[in-house]
């Protein structure tokens, strides 16, 4: 017989001194400094002390979604991969293996803008 799951309420520590309205307001100023989703957790966690946004019963892609600031951080950290490799072939043609790096990456990132786009079309 299954078990079934029980959610546990996350309650706010005393020392968090944020409300919900300024951790949305954070999250959204650090989403204009063109951070993903998942580098503002790391900010809110290392830099305001806020260990969990769940605490204030959000999501953080859900609040970029909302304002349309939500990129995809695959296809963030596919470009930005895809153009280190493109800066060091430049410099090293001799490179086979960055050569071939650099055709799978481009693979990779044409099949996620792919499927972003069929995904966006239904």
């Amino acid at each position: 017989m299954p078990k079934a799951k029980t959610t546990k309420k996350i309650e706010k520590p005393v020392w968090l001194k944020y409300t919900k309205d300024e951790v949305e307001a954070i999250i959204l100023k650090l989403a204009d400094k063109g951070l993903t989703a998942e580098k503002i957790g790391l900010v809110l966690r290392d830099q305001y002390g806020i260990p969990k946004v769940k605490i204030y019963d959000l999501k953080i892609s859900k609040i970029l979604k909302e304002k349309q600031k939500y990129q995809e951080p695959t296809n963030i950290n596919l470009k930005t991969k895809l153009q280190k490799i493109i800066d060091h072939y430049k410099k090293n043609k001799q490179d086979k293996n960055s050569e071939r790096s650099l055709m799978i990456t481009k693979a990779k990132l044409k099949k996620r803008d792919d499927y972003a786009k069929k995904k966006n079309k239904k």
